[in-house]
């Protein structure tokens, strides 16, 4: 995985990975292990960033690229740039109603924002403070009433696109959460140990911990009447997760959206054409940022083989190990539409707010501006393999 030594804050952040620092700095460590982390020993979250790694661009020379084209269209919506802001839980107790913060930052920069089931801002809340459509991800719950009424609040704050998460049947196994008692409660040394980490942190106890409440999951909280802590809305969502959900959901799903459909965690061609067959819009490959099973494929290595087995059928976007312009190339060379980051916006908007979201999001238009002039293509759409060396496979 890829290591760079720590940057005094006073400095300038010159990419995403100083954004990952000053969040690493500023945030309570068991915030930033939630944000941070993955599954199990973590295998398939380094391989997420160290198999892009790997990918080479092929620097072509004496072409026209006085001209750059970044801006493409997701279901039929023009974007500024490929990227979309993915949907990140929790993102609230990383910066005061961050939710907000990064959905008005992606309307600056011409994108589309996601917004999480578990989000502390309420779809109300972000669309209040924005004037352009949002994307919003759901889990199919048990509690399909409630389901249901999620669906419908979310058509009535104008979203058309419905992110489907499908690779939660149950929740992984995240060993960082469970020494830092995110999952499992603690004991009373582990519990002084939290209490000096927070006494360590006094910028987030003011700014987040005081000035950012409520620390309510705001889609949720109709389902959890009279709980005001992070803690009590995760038990309800943790026993809300469906293992029996199948393909045969998605009519029910269809049955209570009429928008754009959108399945996120296919990571296997099969699913891929079982997606496209049961009249999903678009697909994101993704191994939920190494959050769930380890030892998957990387989704750089896992993305080549869903485009193939789809085609035109449907959309492709991807996500996991994106963490610069150059990154976002090399994913829309080897057939993806667009990116979906989730750690750099929820990195930045902890280290600064909006304007670091902002910042970020400059940072990777200029990294694919050098790319793609280097690369001599100067218009997105036309990326392909051609242009990498030792393209995944």
């Amino acid at each position: 995985m890829r290591l760079l030594p720590d940057r005094p804050l006073g400095l300038a952040p010159a990419s995403v990975r100083d954004y990952r620092e000053r969040a690493r700095r500023r945030l309570p460590r068991q915030l930033f292990d939630y944000l941070d982390g993955g599954a199990f020993e973590e295998s398939t979250l380094r391989a997420n960033v160290d198999d892009l790694d790997t990918i080479r661009l092929r620097q072509r020379v004496l072409r026209d690229v006085g001209s750059l084209r970044l801006g493409t269209e997701v279901l039929g919506r023009p974007i500024a740039l490929p990227v979309i802001l993915a949907p990140v839980g929790l993102a609230g107790m990383f910066a005061t109603r961050a939710e907000v913060q990064a959905a008005r930052a992606a309307e600056e920069a011409g994108i589309v924002f996601c917004e999480s089931t578990v989000s502390i801002c309420s779809l109300e809340e972000v669309a209040d403070a924005t004037a352009a459509p949002f994307w919003f991800q759901l889990y199919v719950m048990r509690d399909r009433g409630y389901t249901a009424d999620l669906l419908a609040r979310a058509a009535a704050v104008g979203c058309d696109t419905l992110v489907l998460t499908v690779d939660l049947a149950v929740v992984g196994e995240r060993y960082r959460d469970v020494r830092n008692g995110m999952t499992r409660s603690l004991g009373t040394l582990p519990k002084l140990r939290r209490a000096l980490d927070l006494a360590l942190h006094p910028r987030w106890v003011v700014e987040v911990g005081r000035h950012g409440r409520p620390h309510t999951f705001g889609n949720l909280e109709r389902a959890v009447p009279g709980a005001r802590s992070p803690e009590a809305f995760k038990t309800w969502v943790d026993a809300q997760f469906d293992p029996t959900v199948t393909w045969a959901d998605l009519a029910w799903v269809r049955e209570h959206w009429t928008g754009k459909l959108v399945l996120k965690g296919i990571l296997d061609p099969d699913d891929a054409r079982e997606a496209a067959g049961h009249g999903a819009d678009a697909v994101v490959v993704s191994n939920h940022g190494g959050r769930q099973l380890d030892d998957t494929p990387s989704t750089v290595r896992a993305l080549p083989a869903v485009v193939d087995a789809v085609g035109d059928r449907v959309e492709v976007y991807v996500d996991g190990g994106v963490r610069s312009g150059l990154d976002v190339v090399k994913m829309l060379a080897l057939g993806a539409r667009a990116c979906m980051v989730g750690r750099p916006w929820a990195w930045a908007v902890a280290s600064g707010g909006e304007a670091a979201v902002r910042r970020v999001l400059r940072i990777m238009r200029r990294e694919m501006e050098v790319a793609l002039s280097l690369t001599g293509v100067p218009d997105v759409g036309d990326l392909d393999r051609s242009v990498l060396l030792g393209a995944a496979s």
